[in-house]
């Protein structure tokens, strides 16, 4: 029976995660899906966290291990891990994600539905302080994200995040994108939409690569849904990014180290620079164009160290225009087929 099931690979990336990487893998070994294999890949961590991964069970014929001697940041680290698995469905996990145990077995049912569908969006729930008791029920009642949402003034927010949990999303239903700490994915997506044999932009190191990648599955037709059946709970390490007024957005920025600030601005321009639709952006400049101008005189102002961040994003600029011309001859959306996204 197991071999009829399709295979799904849960590619775990590590950084610095001993305190987490227990209650995640435990999650992901009590799965009720059977045909699971597990790569396990640490950029190179400090914390020794290789001691505990290297105690794991040798025979355990589900699990493998990749060891960096650097780390190559979020998107060369999925991506090393997609083309070193094989699963038909591949499952991209935060070391900070605790599944359900029917995780699995709910997003693989919602992707064997529709071929078109290339990702599936879990119910992401937050817990403070210690991991949930697998097979327990965790007090837990904060929304942490049900699925990425793209503003008519190109901020992403997580759906629902921060909210108390009383049943909003409870439907299953299509949404813009998956968010990054627990997306499943079909591999033929992810195969049709790589550019110069990357899944996620590697210009981008870490921070907005789930967005671009989302936006490019939505550019190339491909479908992403909503199962709140697939129930998970994340230790979110940014602000709430679902924050939408000025005032708000500053005070979560506040929380955000130095290094994701400036990963977060370049990426933001390079993403845009890639997928953004011209008639489509002209028709939301009254909302895109005082968002932008704020942006940057607030990072030119108060976030001196953000001067690299726009050196960079001039530097990589070339490459995101060359991406950018492979992505608009492939693309199957037009623009007012993508407006609907646009909140």
């Amino acid at each position: 029976m197991l071999f009829n099931l399709p295979l799904i690979s849960v590619n775990l990336l590590t950084y610095n995660g001993k305190k987490y990487i227990k209650a995640c893998l435990d999650s992901v070994l009590a799965q009720s899906y059977p045909n699971v294999e597990i790569l396990i890949i640490d950029n190179a961590s400090t914390d020794r966290i290789e001691n505990y991964l290297k105690s794991l069970p040798t025979n355990d014929y589900r699990l493998r291990l990749i060891f960096n001697q650097k780390n190559v940041g979020f998107a060369a680290g999925h991506n090393q891990g997609i083309k070193e698995s094989r699963g038909e469905f591949i499952l991209c996990l935060n070391q900070d994600v605790v599944l359900d145990k029917d995780f699995v077995k709910k997003a693989i049912e919602v992707l064997e539905e529709d071929d078109k569908i290339a990702a599936v969006q879990g119910k992401l729930l937050r817990f403070p302080g210690a991991a949930p008791i697998l097979g327990g029920s965790p007090r837990i009642t904060h929304i942490d994200t049900t699925g990425l949402v793209i503003l008519k003034n190109r901020r992403i927010i997580s759906r629902g995040q921060g909210q108390i949990d009383e049943g909003q999303y409870e439907s299953s239903e299509e949404i813009f994108g998956a968010d990054g700490a627990a997306p499943v994915y079909r591999r033929n997506a992810l195969e049709d939409i790589k550019i110069n044999g990357e899944y996620f932009d590697e210009d981008f190191f870490c921070y907005k690569e789930d967005v671009d990648s989302a936006w490019r599955l939505r550019l190339y037709g491909w479908k992403t849904i909503y199962q709140p059946k697939a129930a998970a709970w994340h230790r979110r390490g940014a602000g709430d990014s679902a924050a939408t007024n000025y005032f708000k957005i500053i005070q979560e920025r506040l929380k955000i180290n130095k290094f994701a600030k400036y990963l977060s601005f370049k990426n933001q321009r390079l993403m845009q620079i890639k997928n953004e639709q011209v008639w489509l952006l002209l028709k939301h400049l009254p909302w895109f164009l005082p968002k932008e101008i704020a942006a940057w005189i607030y990072v030119i102002l108060f976030e001196r160290h953000a001067v690299k961040a726009i050196k960079d994003l001039f530097k990589q600029m070339p490459g995101a225009w060359q991406k950018r011309r492979v992505i608009m001859a492939k693309k199957r959306v037009v623009g007012r087929e993508m407006e609907r996204w646009f909140r």
